[in-house]
Order: C-alpha cells, then structure tokens, then sequence
C-alpha cells in the first residue's frame, strides 16, 4: 500500500507543478516555471519571439543566432482560464501557453501556426523539441541540400560536412540551417550549434522533431503576413546583412590556382586586352606556398612566385582589379607558424590539454580554437598585417571544419557542440575586427560555411566543389533559393563548375556564365585542368562570354539595388516565385525558375542540347527582357531558346535600371542611364528605385550619403506617365544630373506629344535615333515596339508625359 501511494504521488507531482507555472514578465522577458525548468520568453520583435528552455543540470552555450537578446518591451500576458497569451498590439505573433499539460502554441490572427507536441526532452546525450505538424503542411530549409524544394518526409543531418563533386543529390552539404519555412508562413528556427538531426515527419509523418547531441535549449518563432515579412522579422533579430562593396558584384578571375605573379598579370592582361570587364582576382593556395600539401598555414606570402606582393596588389588596384586571398583555419604542423601557434596557445586541444594534432588530405595540422579570443586576436593580426599590404578581401574556405575530431577542446565545448558554428564564428573575427580597425570599408568575406546569423558578418558563401558538369548545374537554383530563405542572399555557385571534368563542354560553360549574369556573385572558378577563365578557350566560346559579362555590367545598377534592398528589407537577389503568389502550393515546389530582384524572372537552361522549353509563368503578364513577345502568365508557354542567353522575362509594371558596360566598377556611373519600363495596360500603376552611393563607405546608407531614386508609372487609357523623385544626400562621384534615356517596352505607336514637366520634348523620326545620348528628344522603334525618350534630370520631382 505505502508503495503504491508513493508511485502516486511521484506520477502526481510534475502534474501539480504544471498547473503552478508562476509565470513574472519582467523588462519584457516572461519567465515561467515548467515541469521542465525554467522557461524564458522573448519577442525581439513584433513578428520574433525566443523560447528558452533551461533545464537543470543542462549545459547552456550562447545563442550564435542572435544579434541582441533586449526584449521588445511593449508586450503583455493575460490569462484566460488555464491559458496563458502573451504577445503584444503589434505583434504579428501569439503565444499560448497552456498549463495541463503543459504546451506553447503559436498564433497569428487568431489562426494556429505551430504548437509544440512534447515540447521540449532533455536527456544526458540528447536533447531537442517536437512540434506537430498539419497534414498538408510543406516545409522548405535545412541549409544546401540537393533535394527538392519541399523537404517535408526527410531527416536531415545537422553537421557541415563538404560533399566534393556533387550532382543531383546530396543530403548533408557545407552549409546545413536548423530552420525551416513553412507553407503556412512561419520560419522556426533552432537556436543549437551542435551536431544533430532535423527530421521533417520522416519518421512520424505529422511530427517535426529536431534532435541535438548537445547545445543550446532554444528555438527561433517568426511570422509575418507575407513570407517577405517574415524573413524580415527574422533578420531584424539576427541580423541584417551589410551592403558589400560594389566591386563584389562585379566579374572576378578565379581558379585553383595562380602559382605565380607572372600568371596573376597574364591573367588580367589577357582580360583587359580581349576587352573583358574584370574587378577582383582570388589567389589560391598557391600564394603562400609551392605545393598544394605541407604548406598551409604559413599565411604568409611565397616570396619565391610572389617576390613583391604590394606592388602587384597596388599594379591591380591601379588597374581597377582587387585582390582576394584564400585563407584557412589549419595550421600544418609542416607549416612556418606551427610552433608560432604552439607557444601563442591558439590551438584547440585535446583532452590532455596539448595542441590537438590530426592528418587530413593535406597534411597533420591543428586547429586554430576561434572560440577563444587569444586565438581570434592572433589570427587576425597576421590578416591585418596583410590588409594594410592591400588584400581587398577573404576567402575562408575548409570552415565547416572539414575535419573535425569529436574529441577536440575548444573554449567553450568540445567539437561536436559548436561544430556547426566554427565557420560563424570565424567570419564573425574578421568582420568586427576589420570594421574596428578599417570603420570606413566594407568587408569582404567569402565563406565555404556558416550558420545562422552568419548574414550580419557580410559572408557570401559558396554551394562548394560542384562536379563540373550539367548535374552539378541542374541544382543550383534550389541551392540559392533555400539559402535566401534565411538571408544568405549572395549565396552563388562555381561558374562552370569546378570539380573534375575530362574535356571542355563549351555548351555547358556557356550557359552556366549566362546563368551567373543573374547570380548575386559572378565568379569563375575551378580545377586548372581546364581553365575557368574564358579569356583561354575558342573565339566562339569567348564571343558568348563576353556578352554575359558585359550584360552583367549593364545591369549592375539594378543589381546593386537588390543588394540594398537585402541589406534593408532582407530580400533574397534570388526569390523564389512563390513570393509573387505565397498561396500557390504549385509555385512553392519550382526550382526550374526564380526572381531575380524586383523585376526579373529567371529560367537557366540545364541541359545539353536543349533547344526548347515549357516554361510555365507565375501570374502576371511577362515580356521578353531580350526581344519583344509578351506571354500570359498562369500558364505554360513552350519557349525556343536561343544560344546567346537564357529565358529572361520581365514582369509588366516593372523597371530595370541600366548602363553602358564598364571596364571595371571603378568606371561605374549613373551618370547616363538607362530606364527600362515594361508597360501593359493590365498594370495600371508601377513602381520602381534604384540605388546608389560611392560602392565602398560601409556608412553610406545610415548617413544619407547616398541616391535613392523611385519611379512611378501610370498607364490610362488616354494617358501614360512617369514621375520620377529621388531622396538622400552627398557621396563622392554622385552625378549632379543624369542624362536618362527611357525605354517604354510594349508602346503601341507614335506619340502625338510628350511632356517633361512643362517642356514639350522633340518627337525624332523613325530611325533618327543616332542623336548624342545627352540630346533630349524621343523616338519610336516600332519593329521592337519601344518608345525611346531621351532628357536631363537634376534629380528634384519631375514627370514625364505621354499623350496619345
């Protein structure tokens, strides 16, 4: 009897103690009692909110994720019955927590999102969560992996592992997310570094359940009315990523690798004399050492290829080409730092206490502890000392770490608890170190792998060492739109793939290039085997190339606008089309085709001797951004490709900004500008911007020393105009006026008139459109139905009229 009621009072307890949650709200932060600890909740936003379990005798690391753990502080908690709400007037989201049993349960506008179904588990070697999920609830995320868009059915390892030479599929990739988006608009978000597994109702299909070895006992809740708003609300709390410079955007020589400096001038000669705009060369392995094993983590230059460094930085940057340096974080036991690296105590350990010592494919190495700050202060002081030699940017590759013994100490935790954060926080020393000491640049830092949060540090990263072929093409769109749905919007790929290949498929170079026009990162890169560059391959081949190029030039004032526009409102330059319509289930899955900024819609050709297409179009009305046919969307089109460029559509209402192509971005203007509108009468209103500063002062958009120009078009039957205004400051090279050129895609004739402000300007003849660029006047090309009006603008409000 006495046994039977201490099992009932042991079965009875937790159940009394889930009722008696004591919740206290206190500067915003609501505190509760659970059955399994305390529990913190947090909105750092009006659409994020922050549970943090922390149950007894449970190791806590620090959230990598969050940019700032200060509480929105205007929220309040009522209770209704046995339930708990806490959220706020302007919160986009709801908590509601129940006590028997115990559950967190997430609304919007009175709808459910997500509710935790056991919630919280904590054992001694596992730990994580588990949530239900609705039965036709999609799920997209998990970091790069080549899957399908909806991944909904999978388990997922959480480990960041390099996967070389991938093609068509791929489970566990460079770069892996603890987060998903939901098809009922959510992103939740675990807040745990360490080695895992996410799985998407693999194994229950109506439950997510995300297991950790170790780590962190919190996720991540944000929610807005459209999927834009929600990685909005996200970003806001881990951080929005910086604005690049403007040279990033631009064309780069790159391979593995330039042994020399005579090879480093060769190529950029070869580029400025086959008339191919270049602005960044990226140097390899090769610079601090002879041979690709034994040498790394020498971080210095190899005198013997690179006898004068500075001055052939300083001869690129005359030439308007930076230069960029791969780094690593292993030190080679080979290597000239190795007991450098020893006595300063930067390594991590092993559990000993000694340097932790193991071989890898290039050689036995240690690795450096970036955890700990004595290791981050050593690290970066030998880049300073070679920023101040001129290195414009950072190449940090190997970061996942790619080998990484689970044995290994650092600072706060063994490996396999802060695995997945080792490239974070590396970039992480980089960047706040390079703003202390150089407040006016952007940085640059090109990443192989990182973790959430890692957008606020400047990374762009790469999809890794694709097979140089058209299965490694094939999934790079699904690659780049999963990684943008976390704020990792310069995520880009080797152009023309770089692992392996026997022969030069010049097909499938070619249309990779012209897919990477609409990439964020225009970069070349592979194994030498076969040159990256095209400045080496046939006259054919370089005729293609230099018109992608060229195009990418052309457009870098809308691409750079993207870019602004992601550092504000955290868009992705790759949007998937489920943007345009966040409802449609059938958009949700397409990979096949993306946005590429505001206007553009984007369809790579993937295949060899691909000659037509059946494309199906979001809704909307679509035009040709390179000829004149219009198509409806809704439906699906069978479209004739051409060798010269990819499918390219712009939508109706939109404008693109452009300019004549430039040597390198040190040429850059908006002096002369090109406006592109795409007119249909289906879109009575259309609004557009463009972006610009001096592309390099990290301050220039928080202190008004920039140019935001804003169009608007309105079409009526009798009528058609444009108003154009522009707000910000003063920045070095800002054009006291533009001379624009108009383009008004699908005009259906002659004007009778038109009108800037009260001045009426000229009407030209048909084919009289030689005039200096600076002339004001119009004209109308009707095989191409484009009305041409050229004028000054000094930048104060002004519209443009067309009549008739």
């Amino acid at each position: 009897m006495m046994r039977s009621l201490c099992l009932l009072l042991a079965f009875w307890v937790p159940l009394a103690a889930a009722a008696d949650l004591n919740p206290r709200l206190r500067e915003g932060e609501l505190e509760i009692d659970t059955p399994k600890g305390p529990l913190s909740l947090r909105f750092h936003n009006e659409g994020l909110v922050e549970a943090h379990y922390q149950p007894p005798h449970t190791k806590q690391l620090p959230s990598f994720t969050l940019a700032s753990t200060q509480p929105l502080r205007a929220v309040q908690l009522q209770r209704r019955g046995d339930q708990y709400r806490f959220g706020c007037a302007e919160c986009r989201i709801e908590v509601r927590i129940d006590s028997d049993p115990f559950r967190l349960s997430y609304y919007r506008d009175g709808e459910l999102l997500i509710a935790e179904e056991a919630g919280l588990y904590a054992h001694e070697t596992r730990r994580g969560f588990r949530f239900a999920l609705e039965p036709e609830e999609m799920l997209l995320g998990g970091g790069q992996r080549v899957l399908g868009m909806d991944r909904r059915g999978e388990r997922l390892p959480l480990y960041n592992k390099a996967h070389y030479g991938y093609t068509t599929e791929s489970r566990q990739m460079y770069f892996s997310l603890p987060a998903l988006w939901s098809s009922r608009n959510y992103i939740l978000l675990f807040d745990n570094s360490a080695k895992g597994w996410m799985d998407l109702g693999k194994r229950e299909p109506g439950i997510l359940q995300f297991d950790a070895l170790s780590g962190r006992t919190a996720y991540l809740i944000a929610a807005g009315d459209t999927p834009q708003q929600s990685l909005k609300h996200y970003l806001q709390a881990s951080g929005m990523p910086p604005l690049p410079p403007r040279w990033a955007l631009g064309h780069y020589a790159s391979r593995f690798g330039y042994r020399n400096e005579a090879a480093v001038r060769e190529v950029v000669r070869l580029h400025r004399e086959q008339g191919f705009p270049l602005d960044a060369v990226v140097l390899d392995l090769y610079w601090f050492g002879p041979d690709i094993k034994g040498h790394m983590g020498n971080l210095a230059w190899d005198h013997a290829a690179f006898p004068d460094p500075e001055r052939l930085i300083a001869d690129l940057r005359e030439d308007g080409v930076r230069t960029v340096l791969i780094t690593e974080p292993f030190i080679l036991t080979t290597s000239k730092r190795w007991q450098e690296a020893v006595d300063a105590g930067v390594l991590a350990r092993d559990v000993a206490g000694r340097p932790k010592t193991f071989d890898f494919y290039f050689g036995n190495t240690g690795l450096i502890d970036v955890f700990d700050e004595r290791a981050a202060d050593w690290f970066w002081g030998i880049l300073h000392g070679l920023k101040q030699q001129g290195v414009a940017g950072w190449w940090g590759d190997l970061g996942e770490p790619e080998v990484h013994p689970s044995d290994t100490v650092h600072a706060i935790g063994v490996a396999d608890e802060i695995h997945n954060a080792y490239g974070h926080q590396w970039a992480g020393i980089v960047y706040e170190r390079q703003v202390r000491d150089f407040p006016q640049e952007r940085p640059f830092i090109m990443m192989r792998s990182g973790a959430p949060g890692s957008q606020r540090y400047g990374m762009i990263p790469w999809t890794g060492d694709v097979d140089r072929s058209w299965g490694g093409l094939k999934p790079q769109v699904e690659l780049a739109l999963q990684m943008g749905l976390f704020g990792f919007g310069y995520i880009h790929s080797d152009l023309g793939g770089f692992a392996g290949g026997k022969r030069f498929d010049r097909e499938l170079y070619t249309r990779w290039l012209q897919f990477g026009v609409f990439n964020p990162v225009f970069r070349p890169h592979a194994q030498d085997h076969i040159p990256p560059e095209p400045v080496y391959h046939d006259a054919r081949t370089r005729e293609l190339a230099l018109q992608a190029i060229r195009l990418r030039y052309q457009l870098l004032p809308y691409i750079y606008t993207a870019a602004w526009q992601h550092s504000t409102e955290g868009l992705p330059l790759m949007r998937p089309l489920f943007y345009l319509d966040p409802g449609n289930r059938a958009l949700i899955e397409r990979d096949d085709a993306y946005l590429f900024g505001d206007a553009l819609l984007v369809a790579p050709v993937v295949s060899r001797r691909q000659r037509h297409m059946q494309l199906e179009l979001p809704p909307g009305v679509w035009i040709d951004f390179f000829g004149n046919s219009v198509l409806q969307g809704g439906q699906s089109h069978q479209i004739k490709l051409q060798p010269e460029h990819i499918p390219v559509y712009a939508r109706a209402g939109s404008f693109v900004p452009m300019i004549e192509a430039v040597a390198h971005t040190g040429e850059y203007s908006t002096r002369a500008l090109q406006l592109h509108y795409y007119a249909d009468p289906s879109v009575r209103v259309g609004h557009g911007q463009l972006y610009d500063d001096d592309g390099e002062s990290r301050h220039a958009p928080g202190s008004q020393a920039f140019d935001l120009l804003r169009f608007k078009a309105e079409q009526a039957a009798e009528s058609f105009a444009i108003d154009l205004s522009r707000e910000g400051g003063d920045y070095r090279g800002r054009p006291a006026q533009r001379s624009i050129e108009l383009i008004i895609h699908q005009w259906p004739g002659q004007p009778q008139r038109i009108r800037l402000g009260d001045a009426t300007l000229p009407l030209h003849a048909e084919g009289s459109h030689s005039q200096p660029h600076t002339a004001p006047g119009a004209w109308y090309d009707s095989s191409n139905r484009r009305l041409h009006v050229r004028f000054e603008w000094v930048g104060d409000a002004a519209r443009v009229m067309v009549e008739g």
